[in-house]
């Protein structure tokens, strides 16, 4: 199985394809609708952003407050179509990856291509298992936001499939489209 470790650059973005399953070792960012939208009001006044955002992954998620001892409490993702105002202009900051779960707008979708990013599905449902992944977690900015704030992660074997790639492909369509029904005319 494929291993990426951020950041990322356009070959490595080039070679992934709707559908390829994969995991993601080394250092991602979370944040949510909140975030998201101080991140672009940041962009608006020219200031600049918690992260660098070039070649980087974004997480969309908010955690369970952790246990004693634990780095972090569940990790599910959350539905990325939240963040779709917010996401090509991220993705035109150099922002390369976003995970999630759940489909995007087609204005995403034609960002990701232009922009040469890629969207991953979390598996959701699975939040504590994913948790197991994210070995260090550290909040960098919007700490006033609590689960919403932006983290900085250090994840090991975090497990992602390749929702949406730079040529169009979209693993949620080609699903639906295998598995639908043959219109039957009476």
């Amino acid at each position: 199985m494929l291993i990426l470790e951020p950041p990322i650059d356009d070959l490595m973005i080039e070679s992934l394809k709707a559908g390829d399953q994969l995991t993601i070792s080394g250092v991602i960012y979370t944040a949510r609708d909140a975030a998201h939208r101080r991140m672009i009001e940041a962009l608006d006044k020219g200031e600049q952003l918690p992260f660098d955002p070039r070649g980087q992954i974004l997480y969309y998620m908010g955690p369970a407050p952790a246990k004693p001892g634990d780095v972090i409490g569940s990790a599910g993702p959350t539905t990325s179509y939240r963040m779709d105002v917010y996401t090509p202009r991220l993705l035109e900051a150099g922002l390369k990856g976003m995970i999630g779960k759940g489909g995007r707008s087609d204005d995403v979708k034609a960002a990701i291509a232009k922009y040469k990013a890629v969207y991953f599905a979390a598996i959701g449902g699975a939040a504590a298992l994913i948790a197991q992944s994210i070995k260090r977690a550290e909040v960098i900015a919007y700490d006033d936001l609590g689960a919403e704030a932006v983290r900085r992660l250090e994840v090991e074997n975090f497990p992602v499939i390749v929702v949406n790639d730079v040529y169009g492909g979209d693993l949620y369509h080609e699903g639906r489209s295998k598995y639908r029904r043959p219109t039957q005319i009476s």
